[in-house]
């Protein structure tokens, strides 16, 4: 029997158009308009001003805070201006704006596909990492993920628990990446189970995505420790209160964390972008377009 939470929730139609899909890399626009607040805290500060030439990766806005994360451009080419711009919230913030010229990436960056593996790293470097190179959580909250990876002091986290569920009607972002890049997001998941220094990591993945499920489950015997979950299919399952009660029947108490059941929890697309960030030296960024005067994110 397949596990779900036990109270509430609803199995809304499914619009799943872009499954099976494979992921594409998009064509450079002229223009990009980087909002500097990406994330939940305090917005990035500009570290550019108008006229710099920047690369691809380059620390653009530095956090404001604990609860912050960096940006970094997702182009290379010269800033045009520093300015308020309407976003898709509908409300103006500011935004770093970039004249796109070449596609330049900083030297740094490891930007081939051979999969690294070796994770033989401290909890403090692949904190000081995950930081460093602005991961935020990506199912959909944009929590500083390197908050997430500090665990308070008296505190132990038991289990990592990776949220591949996607129950939204639409989303298939999340299916198609563990389809492509299984191996580095199970390395992702190793960095961030040291990190908080959990015993186990538990993939919840629902049951409409059978070849994930199956595929997954494969890529997960060549590591000590990973477990995949297959879920009945309930929104919002995604939640992390909800995922926790299906996948380890454990209920956060109300007002509380899941660190307070022994857990962390962490979107599967973040798994991949720590991978990335540790063993490839690459940023997080998102590339947002200007078409016709209206933001469009586009995610790298």
């Amino acid at each position: 029997m397949l596990k779900t939470f036990p109270k509430g929730g609803v199995h809304p139609k499914e619009n799943k158009f872009s499954a099976g899909k494979p992921i594409e890399t998009i064509e450079l626009p002229k223009q990009v308009s980087i909002p500097i607040a990406q994330h939940i805290g305090a917005p990035a500060q500009p570290v550019v001003n108008k006229g710099d030439v920047v690369k691809v990766g380059q620390l653009i806005a530095k956090s404001g805070g604990f609860v912050s994360a960096n940006i970094h451009s997702s182009v290379s080419g010269k800033v045009s201006k520093i300015d308020k711009i309407l976003d898709t919230s509908g409300y103006k913030q500011t935004c770093i704006v970039i004249d796109v010229e070449g596609d330049e990436w900083l030297e740094t960056i490891d930007k081939s596909f051979d999969l690294v593996t070796n994770t033989d790293i401290s909890a403090d470097e692949i904190r000081t990492k995950v930081l460093d190179s602005g991961i935020v959580g990506l199912g959909g909250a944009t929590f500083p993920t390197h908050v997430k990876l500090s665990v308070p002091p008296g505190k132990t986290c038991e289990h990592l628990v990776i949220n591949a569920v996607e129950c939204e009607p639409y989303l298939t972002a999340d299916h198609q990446i563990m389809m492509e890049r299984a191996d580095e997001i199970m390395v992702g998941c190793k960095l961030i189970q040291k990190a908080i220094g959990a015993k186990k990591v538990l993939i919840g993945i629902e049951n409409n995505k059978p070849d994930a499920i199956k595929h997954m489950s494969e890529i997960a015997k060549k590591y000590e420790n990973i477990e995949v979950h297959a879920l009945k299919v309930m929104y919002p399952q995604g939640g992390e209160k909800q995922l926790i009660k299906s996948v380890l029947n454990r209920e956060v108490p109300s007002g509380g964390l899941p660190i307070d059941v022994g857990c962390v929890v962490q979107n599967v697309g973040t798994a991949f972008a720590v991978y990335e960030a540790v063993q490839k030296n690459k940023p997080l960024f998102e590339r947002v377009v200007t078409v016709t005067g209206k933001s469009v994110a586009k995610p790298c």
